[in-house]
């Protein structure tokens, strides 16, 4: 099992209703194994139409579940003892059907009894999946403040096409998405209240209308302090750079290519925040005068003069109303030195630090951080879990 797995030791009860969208839940089991969960899956007889039970075993290696008189259960009260040592209970789908028998409380199968008699130690998080026209009747909707109001955690839906034919809300969310809802509810809430900005990726300097001066950042980094911060609690804006990076569940992702756009887009944001973290890699430079026209191969050298950009965490930082800033170092040598020098020159309470070597473009990362205790070496390992380790860091800064 991955040493690094964020569910381990965690038991998670996966129900499965009747939709069509029953095919994502064996691949939502199978991301919830990866990441170290004991996933026990139990399933409403309409489920059986879309989905087979043999599917869930083979994947979790657990019995599937879905008779209410079960044998198989030593005193036979599955209902009962099947969420007794589990911390949530999870319905992907939920149909509209299901979320009625949870409002109303009825208990006449294994699931809705299952959720009536489930303890209060095991959450229960909801994931609803219907027609687009069930999903806006007014009977959904009273059902769904009920059920929020209730405690439970309601993750979607989403929007777009769906099996009818018809296109709107209704659509259950993609298992990738609920993987990060329920590492989210499981994370401690260390950045709860806090509203965070991050840049990300690389920056496109145009030389005309298809060439760009860009670097090999892959904003992996940034997209995992983004998803990082989201799952600890924090209000989150990524401006990104061009990524082919999904957007981190929970994260409110601003588009930009240029250095001059993220400059602006922050210089409109900053003031609302309390923690800013720079990790683009900003073009220092940028050409001049971008040809309006695609420059044809002609002579043998090609001249373009190059100006300056501006310095986005620097504007920020020297600012009277500057948030918590955070900056990003990589660098090819001397990281010590240079490193420390950017967080003094630019007065910031942290600086990342990494040689570019370690981990520019790549899913892993061996960095330094550098604060006014000196340098916090973190071992090399993937930029989810430095992510998360920089989060601990930034929070025990801001407790002091």
């Amino acid at each position: 099992m991955n040493s690094k797995a964020e569910l381990s030791g965690r038991t998670i009860v996966l129900a499965v209703t009747g939709g069509v969208a029953a095919y994502k839940s064996a691949e939502l089991a199978r991301l919830l194994i990866k990441e170290g969960a004991r996933v026990r899956v139990v399933m409403t007889e309409a489920a059986a139409h879309f989905i087979g039970a043999a599917t869930f075993q083979a994947i979790t290696g657990e019995p599937v579940w879905s008779d209410l008189w079960d044998a198989r259960m030593p005193n036979g009260m599955a209902h009962i003892d099947l969420t007794r040592d589990a911390q949530l209970l999870l319905i992907a789908p939920a149909t509209a059907d299901c979320i009625a028998k949870l409002v109303q409380g009825r208990a006449d199968d294994l699931l809705s009894t299952l959720c009536l008699a489930r303890d209060a130690t095991c959450a229960l998080m909801v994931a609803p999946a219907m027609n687009r026209q069930m999903w806006e009747h007014p009977a959904t909707a009273r059902n769904m403040n009920t059920l929020r109001g209730d405690g439970a955690i309601v993750v979607g839906p989403a929007a777009g096409e769906q099996a009818c034919g018809e296109v709107g809300l209704g659509r259950m969310v993609e298992p990738a998405e609920l993987l990060d809802a329920v590492l989210a509810h499981f994370t401690p809430k260390t950045m709860a209240g806090r509203r965070v900005l991050i840049t990300a990726g690389p920056t496109a300097e145009a030389i005309d209308p298809v060439r760009v001066v860009t670097n090999l950042s892959s904003g992996r980094m940034g997209y995992a302090l983004a998803c990082a911060a989201a799952r600890a609690g924090a209000e989150v804006t990524l401006i990104s750079g061009p990524t082919g990076l999904a957007k981190p569940f929970g994260v409110e992702r601003v588009d930009v290519s240029s250095a001059l756009s993220m400059h602006e887009a922050v210089l409109s944001r900053y003031a609302a925040c309390d923690v800013f973290i720079a990790v683009a890699a900003v073009a220092d430079y940028r050409p001049a005068a971008p040809s309006e026209r695609k420059i044809k191969k002609s002579a043998d050298k090609l001249s373009i003069d190059m100006v300056r950009n501006p310095d986005i965490l620097a504007d920020v930082a020297a600012r009277a109303d500057a948030p918590f800033c955070v900056g990003f170092a990589a660098e090819s040598h001397d990281l010590d030195t240079y490193a420390q020098g950017k967080r003094a020159a630019k007065k910031l309470p942290l600086v990342v630090g990494n040689l570019v070597a370690d981990g520019l473009g790549g899913e892993d990362n061996a960095v330094v951080l550098y604060d006014a205790e000196g340098r916090h070496p973190l071992v090399r390992a993937p930029k989810p879990v430095i992510a998360r380790a920089i989060l601990e860091h930034i929070s025990r800064l801001l407790k002091d």
